[in-house]
């Protein structure tokens, strides 16, 4: 059964950029206890660029625990802990070869739909220190995937996932990633 490993927030953060300052909420932070859940995204939580980050289609962003060790590998000497890749929700059991656009999740009382696969910005290089991250994030195929809200409440570490619908005529996060990849190629 999938679980929540880490429950993870941010407030935005101003840096420096190729010359310029821009504002990011990717540094993401395990938080303890108890986390409201609202339409919008979880209590604390605030995103830097409302154009491409949140709203209700990207309430919260979804990460798997599973991803961490292929990174670790991939970029040794790199502190990977949870919410190190922007998400709100380090988890261990739902990959994206498996879980399908539409599904519905509750964790508690809390209903999630998964939404759509993330496709990082450059925000992800600039916290990472690599011009080359967001190439290799894509190549690697691991995306981690939205969820809308359908039913706030409050979620925390430890909870159990239940899937309480799929469609599997709908395409998996892993198809619509590389159908969005290859769209944009």
């Amino acid at each position: 059964m999938a679980k929540i490993v880490s429950v993870n927030i941010a407030r935005p953060r101003e840096l420096s950029w190729r010359g310029r300052r821009v504002r990011t909420g990717i540094y993401k932070e395990p938080v303890p206890g108890p986390v409201a859940v609202h339409r919008l995204g979880l209590a604390g939580d605030l995103q830097a660029d409302l154009r491409f980050h949140g709203g209700i289609q990207k309430a919260v962003y979804l990460y798997p625990n599973e991803h961490y060790e292929f990174w670790r590998e991939e970029l040794p000497g790199v502190e990977l802990l949870p919410g190190a890749f922007g998400e709100n929700l380090t988890t261990q059991g739902l990959l994206e070869n498996d879980t399908h656009i539409g599904d519905r999740l509750r964790v508690g009382p809390v209903i999630f739909e998964v939404t759509e696969p993330r496709s990082p910005c450059f925000k992800l290089a600039l916290k990472f220190g690599r011009r080359d991250i967001v190439k290799r994030f894509l190549a690697s195929g691991r995306s981690g995937f939205y969820l809308a809200v359908v039913q706030e409440g409050k979620i925390e570490s430890g909870l159990l996932i239940e899937r309480i619908s799929h469609d599997p005529q709908n395409p998996s996060v892993k198809q619509a990633f590389v159908t969005n990849r290859t769209a944009s190629a």
